[in-house]
C-alpha cells in the first residue's frame, strides 16, 4: 500500500516537474504569437492555418509534413509552412490561380517574419508568395536555414543574403529567379544549396568548397564547369542537368572523395574522358546522357555495377553496352562547333538590311524618345499599296513575276545578297539535331496517332499537334494537306530550303516526312514538318500576365526585340531567296526556358500553287511590300514591350500611336508616362532604353 501511494506521488511530482520545465522552454512570447497571426493574415489564410485561434498555444502544435513550429526560451526559432499553391503545377500561361492575390506584398511579408529576430530555420513551401526577395532578408541575424522553393518569386538573388553568415542550408528551388548568383564563397557555413529550377545563369556560381549538396538543374547556366570543383572534397551530390554547359568534364569530379550522385545530363559538355581516371569508392550514380562527348568511357562508368548506375545515352561515345542508343561521330563534331560563341564583327558587318536599323535602335544606343519616334515613323509610314497586281518571286525555279521591273531587280538583287551571309549567322541554331527524314510511322508514333489529346490548334499553314519522338524530346508537327501536279518533285526541291531554317530566334525545323497519294490528274499528299518545343510561353504571355511581366525588365525587353529582328533578319537574309511576310506578331513570339526570342508560324516555303487544305488562299503581296509588313510588325511589337500594354486593334494602335506622338511633342514625363512602370526603375537611373546594362547589347 505505501508502495503504490509513494508510486502515485512520485508519478505526479514528475509530471508537476516536467510541465514547468516545458512551460519554461515552450511559452510564447505574446508579441511572437501576433506576429504568427499577422503571418496566417498575410498568407491569405492558407488551408494548413486555418485551425490558428485565439486559444492556441503555437509551442504545443503537433509537427507535421504541412505545418512545423517549434519554440525556445519563449520564442519561435523554427517556422515551417508547406501550402498548395506549387509553382510546379501552375499553368504556364496561367500561374495565376496558384499565386496569392494582387494585394500580397512580399516585402511586407517579410518585415513581419524578421520580427521573429530568433528564426533559425525558415521554410515557406508552396504558397503563392510572389516578387523580389527583399533585401530585408539580411535582418534574419540567427537564420541557419532558408527555404522558400516551389513559389514564383522572380528577379535576383539580392547579395543581402550574403550577411546570413549562419546561413548551413539554402533552397530557393522552382521559381522565376534570373540573372547572376551572387559570390557565395563567404557564407562559410553552407552545405546545402539548392537553387534547381529557375533561370539562372549565365555564368556558373562561385562556391565554397566546403558544401555537400550543389543542385543548379534546370537553369540557364551557360559556361564551363570550374576547374575549382576538383577541391570540393565534402560534396556529396552534384546536380547541373538541364543547362547548356559547355566544354570539357573535369576529370577530377569523378574521383571527388565524398560524391555519391554525379547528375551533368542534358547539357552541352564536349570531348572525351581520359580513360585512367579513377572514380570515387562511394559513387553511386553517373547521369552524363545526352552531351556531345566522344571517344570511349573510363573503365570505372564503362558499365553498371551492383553498387553503381550509369547512365551514358545520347552522346556520341563509342564501344559499350549503350552504343546502340549513340548519336554518330559527325553529330557531336558538328554540335561541338555550333556552341563555340559566333564572331561578333563578321555579323555586325553582315547587317546591310534595314533591319539593322532596328536593332541599333533597339540596343540601347538611343533615348526613349528616339525609340518611341522611331515608332510613329514606322507606324505613319507603313505601305498602303494595294498588292493584288504583285506576284511572289518564287522560291522553286526562281523566277520572278511583276508587272514593275523595278521591283522584280530588286527581288533578284536580294537574293544574290543573302547568299552572301556569313556562315556564323547560318549556323546559329545551336543545340539541335541534325535535320533528318521521318517516316510516317515515327510520327504516328510521335503524336499518339494523331490524338485529338495533342492537337493544339490550327496555324497559318496546317494543324498543329504535340508529340515526343523516341528520344524523349517534345515536338511540334504541323500537318499542311497539299495538293499540285508535279508535287514529289516540286517538294523535293524545297527539302534544302527547309533543312536551313535553323536559327537560335525561330522555332527550328528539326525534319519532315512527305506521303503523296493520287487524286485523278494531280498529286496530293500531306507534309509532316517536325518543329522544336518551346514551352515558356509567348511574350504576350508575359505581358498579359502582372507576375511575369516583372519579370521582364528592360535588359530583358531588349534582348527579345533584339532576338525578333534578328529571327526576321535571318528570313530576310539567311536563305536564298529570302522568305518575307512573316506573319510577325506577339502572341507567335514565343521565350524558352532563358527568355530566348524564338519567332513560330513563320511562313515556311511551299510550292507556290498549294495551299493548306480546308484553308482559303492566302493574298498574294510584293515581296518588298511583305518586307515592310515584316518591319511594321516588329515596330508594333517594340511599341507593346515599351508600354507594355498590348494592341487588340488598329483603332487601339492608332490610340496609342497618338499617345506617343503626344508625347514627343509636348513633354519628357508625358513620354516617361507611356513606359511600363514595372521598368521605370530602369530607364530613369539610365536614360536610354537599355537600362543600367544596355551597353552589353
Amino acid at each position: 500500500m505505501r508502495i503504490s501511494s509513494f508510486s502515485c506521488s512520485f508519478t505526479a511530482l514528475f509530471t508537476l516537474i516536467v510541465m514547468q520545465v516545458s512551460i519554461a522552454r515552450g511559452q510564447l512570447a505574446p508579441s511572437e504569437t501576433g506576429i504568427l497571426f499577422q503571418v496566417q493574415q498575410l498568407l491569405e489564410y492558407p488551408q494548413v492555418l486555418q485551425g490558428w485561434n485565439n486559444w492556441t498555444n503555437f509551442c504545443y502544435l503537433p509537427p507535421s509534413p504541412s505545418l512545423k513550429v517549434v519554440c525556445s526560451d519563449s520564442h519561435v526559432t523554427e517556422l515551417t509552412v508547406v501550402g498548395n499553391k506549387s509553382s510546379s503545377s501552375a499553368s504556364p500561361n496561367s500561374p495565376k490561380q496558384n499565386t496569392l492575390s494582387g494585394n500580397f506584398s512580399i516585402d511586407a511579408f517579410f518585415t513581419t517574419l524578421t520580427k521573429l529576430s530568433n528564426l533559425k530555420v525558415l521554410s515557406l513551401v508552396s504558397l503563392g508568395l510572389w516578387g523580389p526577395l527583399p533585401t530585408k532578408i539580411n535582418r534574419f541575424w540567427s537564420l541557419q536555414a532558408l527555404n522558400v522553393s516551389y513559389n514564383f518569386i522572380y528577379g535576383q538573388i539580392p547579395q543581402d543574403i550574403l550577411s546570413l553568415k549562419n546561413l548551413t542550408s539554402l533552397v530557393l528551388a522552382h521559381n522565376l529567379l534570373n540573372g547572376t548568383v551572387p559570390d557565395l564563397r563567404s557564407l562559410v557555413l553552407l552545405q546545402e544549396l539548392n537553387l534547381g529550377g529557375n533561370h539562372l545563369g549565365p555564368t556558373f556560381p562561385s562556391l565554397g568548397n566546403d558544401l555537400v549538396t550543389i543542385i543548379l538543374k534546370n537553369n540557364s547556366l551557360r559556361s564551363v564547369i570550374p576547374s575549382e570543383i576538383k577541391k570540393f572534397n565534402q560534396l556529396q551530390q552534384l546536380d547541373i542537368s538541364s543547362n547548356k554547359l559547355i566544354g570539357p568534364i573535369p576529370p577530377a569530379l569523378f574521383s571527388l572523395p565524398s560524391l555519391q550522385s554525379l547528375d551533368l545530363a542534358q547539357n552541352q559538355l564536349s570531348g572525351a574522358l581520359p580513360t585512367n581516371i579513377s572514380c570515387s569508392v562511394k559513387l553511386q550514380f553517373v547521369d552524363i546522357s545526352h552531351n556531345i562527348l566522344i571517344g570511349k568511357l573510363p573503365s570505372c562508368i564503362a558499365t553498371n555495377t551492383s553498387t553503381r548506375t550509369v547512365i551514358s545515352s545520347w552522346n556520341c561515345l563509342s564501344g559499350g553496352k549503350n552504343a546502340s542508343y549513340q548519336h554518330p561521330y559527325s553529330f557531336c563534331n558538328k554540335e561541338a562547333l555550333a556552341v563555340k560563341p559566333p564572331s561578333k564583327s563578321k555579323e555586325h558587318k553582315s547587317s546591310t538590311i534595314k533591319l539593322g536599323i532596328v536593332l541599333g535602335i533597339v540596343g540601347g544606343v538611343l533615348g526613349i524618345a528616339g525609340v518611341l519616334g522611331f515608332l510613329i515613323c514606322v507606324i505613319n509610314r507603313r505601305s498602303k499599296a494595294t498588292t493584288d497586281d504583285d506576284h511572289v518571286y518564287s522560291i522553286f525555279d526562281g523566277s520572278v513575276t511583276s508587272k514593275r521591273s523595278v521591283a522584280s531587280k530588286k527581288s533578284v538583287r536580294r537574293a544574290v545578297d543573302s547568299r552572301r551571309v556569313p556562315q556564323t549567322m547560318r549556323s546559329a541554331a545551336i543545340g539541335l539535331p541534325p535535320y533528318r527524314a521521318f517516316t510516317l510511322e515515327e510520327m504516328e508514333d510521335a503524336t499518339n496517332n494523331f490524338d485529338p489529346l495533342n492537337f493544339i490548334g490550327e496555324g497559318s499553314q496546317g494543324q498543329l499537334y504535340k508529340g515526343w519522338l523516341i528520344d524523349g524530346s517534345e515536338v511540334m508537327v504541323k500537318c499542311v494537306k497539299l495538293k499540285q501536279k508535279n508535287l514529289p518533285q516540286s517538294m523535293i526541291q524545297q527539302i534544302e530550303v527547309l533543312s536551313k531554317l535553323r536559327h537560335l530566334h525561330l522555332v527550328s525545323i528539326l525534319g519532315h516526312t512527305i506521303v503523296t497519294y493520287q487524286d485523278h490528274s494531280s498529286t496530293a499528299g500531306t507534309v509532316f514538318i517536325v518543329l522544336e518545343h518551346v514551352s515558356n510561353g509567348s511574350l504576350r504571355d508575359y505581358l498579359a500576365d502582372e507576375r511575369k511581366r516583372e519579370i521582364l525588365r528592360w535588359p530583358q525587353r531588349m534582348a527579345i526585340i533584339i532576338g525578333v529582328a534578328r529571327g526576321i533578319q535571318f528570313l530576310h537574309t539567311g536563305v536564298a531567296p529570302g522568305i518575307f511576310g512573316n506573319n510577325v506578331k506577339i502572341e507567335n513570339v514565343l521565350l524558352d526556358d532563358t527568355l530566348t526570342a524564338k519567332l513560330s508560324d513563320y511562313k515556311i516555303p511551299l510550292p507556290s500553287k498549294v495551299r493548306a487544305e480546308g484553308l482559303s488562299p492566302l493574298p498574294t503581296c510584293s515581296t518588298e511590300n511583305a518586307e515592310k509588313e515584316d518591319v511594321y510588325q516588329l515596330g508594333v511589337i517594340l511599341l507593346q514591350v515599351i508600354t507594355g500594354k498590348l494592341v487588340t486593334s488598329n483603332r487601339a494602335l492608332d490610340e496609342l500611336r497618338i499617345q506617343v506622338e503626344k508625347g514627343l511633342a509636348e513633354a519628357p514625363s508625358k513620354l516617361q508616362a507611356l513606359v511600363d512602370p514595372s521598368t521605370r526603375g530602369w530607364t530613369s537611373t539610365s536614360g536610354n532604353l537599355g537600362g543600367p546594362h544596355s551597353s552589353s547589347y
